[in-house]
């Protein structure tokens, strides 16, 4: 039997988020119904169902009778996911209390930070750059005991990691490697005053970032910016 539709629909569904998040489809791109259908190898009713989530979410422009665009990057949006999790990651590392099980999650810190320095190394991919940045910052939550508040993180913070891809792309992120490493320091000293300062510090690096991006590139924070061309794209069309 195939896949239930429900369980299709989120495969499309993920599939296109992830797409976006990781700017494969950037602000402005135009996205056929049609073709992605066929790419995925599935009908057009869950690629619509997934669009019309993704509207919702603020991921995408539907406009009628000429198609559906990836949205601009909304500054709100992302300054808001950027508050909740500094609030959650920096509120649990307060709260760190040495346990049998820190000392796993610290030689895994250490170990994805070994993997950072490969990666800067080696000419810094920063897709892996990113994937290891946001393992670390789950690793956190697991050693503070808080691993379970991570899906809500990951719920709110598509748009502010749309928003970090801009930001590597001018970020040294051998500056973002000493931060990391100075939250776990902070944390091994017992200084953890220290390490939420630190790590406060970094996860506001994104909004830094964000006004040189914006003030490079407006035009993919600028909604009115946002031209469809007929001849791209597949229009949504209700069932």
């Amino acid at each position: 039997m195939g896949e239930a539709r429900g369980t299709t629909r989120q495969r499309v569904y993920d599939e296109l988020r992830r797409r976006i998040v990781t700017l494969q489809y950037p602000p402005k791109a135009a996205i056929s119904e049609k073709d992605l259908a066929g790419e995925l190898g599935v009908s057009r009713t869950p690629v619509r169902e997934s669009l019309l989530k993704l509207r919702e979410e603020g991921f995408v422009q539907v406009f009628p009778q000429m198609g559906t665009f990836v949205s601009h990057v909304d500054i709100d949006r992302v300054s808001l996911a950027q508050f909740i999790r500094e609030a959650i990651e920096c509120t649990a590392l307060a709260g760190f209390v040495q346990t049998d099980e820190s000392t796993a999650h610290l030689d895994a810190l250490h170990e994805n930070l070994a993997a950072q320095h490969r990666v800067a190394a080696d000419g810094g991919d920063l897709a892996e750059f990113f994937q290891l940045d946001e393992a670390f910052h789950l690793e956190l939550l697991k050693l503070t005991d808080h691993e379970s508040a991570w899906p809500v993180v990951a719920a709110e913070k598509g748009h502010l990691d749309r928003a970090r891809q801009f930001g590597l792309v001018i970020h040294p992120i051998e500056h973002l490697i000493e931060q990391h490493q100075g939250v776990i320091d902070g944390v091994e000293s017992g200084e953890l005053g220290q390490a939420v300062t630190v790590l406060r510090q970094h996860l506001r690096e994104i909004l830094i970032d964000l006004a040189k991006v914006r003030d490079q590139n407006p035009e993919i924070f600028d909604s009115l910016q946002l031209r469809p061309v007929r001849r791209l794209v597949t229009t949504l069309e209700p069932r």
